[in-house]
């Protein structure tokens, strides 16, 4: 008998809700009805326009792995490090071994990392992310620069000035986005010292890809790629990877955005 009357006071408190429910909505006049269904309206359409969402869950939404394969970093000589004697403890592990004093990269994990820091930087470009190339090899600052303005991105392939990213607002006198990314095609400056880039970028906590030989500390890089970071073929495949990338991934965002729109039209 207890339990009957429960029961029949739960159902009377949930009919009571439903008819205030009932009276609330009857009562609205019809300009906020339409504004309900107009608000409803909009957030569907917001849902429909953020095609940011489902590459997160793809392992390549881009197909980068088509791009580069071992064959093609060992005709550019990516395998090729320093000389024993130069090694950085901490690129132990990417070393296959060494010939004629001088060390040789392991390409599987160059392939391995790569693959991965092309897909970071290809999900970045396709947010619309700020990407900027960073090198001081002033043989092919020319070609970085190039590279990067074909994908219409940004490259600082001159003389670091300490602070550029941590005392931004004071050098620029005033509110200055920063990079979203930054590519650094050498982590070391002309004097064989890890660049600054390295460090500002780290205390920023903005995402770093970096090319790192058997003398750099890739500690404090993001997404390292261990790799030769001198010869001029190798730089020349690295920009191209990186711009075919970041071409793709743009291309890719607009082709999703018309077919939401599409979707939305329909």
């Amino acid at each position: 008998m207890r339990r009957f009357l429960l029961d029949k006071l739960r159902s009377c408190v949930v009919t009571s809700q439903n008819q205030r429910q009932r009276r609330l909505l009857g009562t609205q006049s019809p300009c906020q009805q339409h504004a309900a269904v107009q608000q409803n309206v909009n957030v569907q359409e917001c849902a429909l326009k953020q095609p940011t969402l489902s590459p997160l869950h793809h392992p390549d939404y881009f197909e980068l792995h088509k791009i580069v394969t071992v064959k093609d970093l060992f005709d550019a000589r990516v395998h090729l490090g320093h000389k024993e004697g130069l090694l950085n403890v901490h690129m132990t592990p990417y070393i296959f071994g060494s010939r004629l004093g001088c060390h040789i990269i392991d390409l599987d994990q160059t392939l391995l990392h790569l693959h991965r820091a092309l897909n970071a930087v290809a999900h970045i470009a396709y947010r619309d992310g700020i990407i900027l190339f960073v090198s001081r090899n002033l043989q092919m600052s020319h070609f970085i620069e190039s590279t990067a303005k074909e994908c219409k991105e940004f490259a600082h392939a001159r003389f670091w000035q300490g602070g550029l990213l941590t005392n931004s607002t004071r050098q620029f006198g005033t509110e200055t986005r920063l990079p979203d990314c930054i590519i650094l095609l050498s982590t070391l400056d002309t004097v064989f010292e890890q660049h600054l880039a390295v460090v500002e970028s780290s205390k920023m906590l903005i995402p770093t890809v970096g090319i790192v030989d058997t003398n750099c500390d890739p500690t404090l890089i993001t997404y390292p790629i261990p790799g030769n970071d001198d010869t001029p073929s190798a730089i020349q495949l690295y920009c191209r990877l990186f711009k075919e990338t970041i071409l793709r991934a743009k291309a890719r965002r607009k082709q999703d955005e018309a077919g939401s729109s599409v979707q939305l039209k329909s």
